[in-house]
């Protein structure tokens, strides 16, 4: 019997002090978030901003700041990043332990914007209000993990996207949140200009699967760099979402075998 393949590598963002904070600091700042995703993600961002796309970022469910900090860090100067979250779990100190990672970690106050607030609530007209106007080149969704919350997400951060921008979903397939897809399925049957650009492959049942969706008009720009970019993290029969087939990224790339 032949040894089994290696896993591939993990992927680099191609932004050193992404690398580096990937590298030194991300297991160290409590959370659940993998790295295979902050540094496919945060490659996404370097992807827009070699092809011209700025602005503002944001996350809902920011906790003490590992996912966070890596896409601080992938933003061009001037750019900001908005971090929305109620901060009161495990404990009212969350708040404390998320400005401090962010100092520890080199992500300068002027760069980030904290808001505590429940983003079920939110317009977007009080978002956009947060970022000076600006429209999002990618949020982040890793709040409440039920089907109503993750819907009133998704309809928020459609509302202030840039054309150009991406959605990151957490935790989809996840065995103990299985309605999130009924959510993601039925949204993209109402907006039928929005896909899923990849598949980022879960490293644990706790570093959970990531969807990225993007507007179908950038999907190939997108794809085409991924491509090159990510090629040793390519699993070969990528993922049909019907009637379109996307990437699936991750670590252990193999086939099945057929025994």
């Amino acid at each position: 019997m032949s040894p089994p393949m290696p896993l591939a590598p993990y992927p680099v963002s191609g932004l050193p002090d992404v690398d580096r904070y990937l590298e030194d600091g991300y297991a160290g700042v409590v959370g659940m978030s993998s790295r295979l995703a902050a540094a496919i993600t945060c490659g996404l961002l370097r992807i827009q901003t070699e092809a011209g796309v700025t602005g503002p970022i944001a996350e809902i469910g920011t906790f003490e700041g590992r996912f966070f900090i890596a896409l601080a860090h992938a933003l061009a100067p001037g750019e900001k990043a908005l971090g929305i979250d109620l901060f009161d779990w495990p404990n009212p100190q969350v708040l404390d332990r998320f400005h401090a990672n962010c100092a520890r970690h080199g992500v300068a106050e002027d760069k980030r914007i904290t808001w505590k607030a429940d983003s079920r609530a939110l317009t977007s007209h009080e978002l956009l209000a947060k970022t000076g106007g600006k429209r999002l080149r990618l949020f982040h969704i890793d709040g409440e993990h039920s089907r109503h919350a993750l819907t009133r997400d998704l309809a928020l951060a459609t509302s202030v996207l840039a054309p150009e921008g991406l959605i990151v979903l957490d935790d989809m397939l996840h065995p103990g949140y299985p309605t999130l897809m009924v959510a993601v399925q039925q949204y993209l049957d109402a907006h039928p200009d929005m896909c899923v650009l990849c598949v980022i492959d879960r490293e644990t049942i706790v570093a959970a699967t990531k969807f990225v969706l993007c507007r179908r008009d950038w999907f190939k720009r997108y794809e085409e760099r991924m491509l090159v970019d990510f090629k040793a993290n390519v699993w070969p029969l990528g993922a049909d979402f019907e009637p379109h087939w996307c990437l699936v990224l991750g670590l252990d790339t193999r086939l099945a075998a057929i025994t």
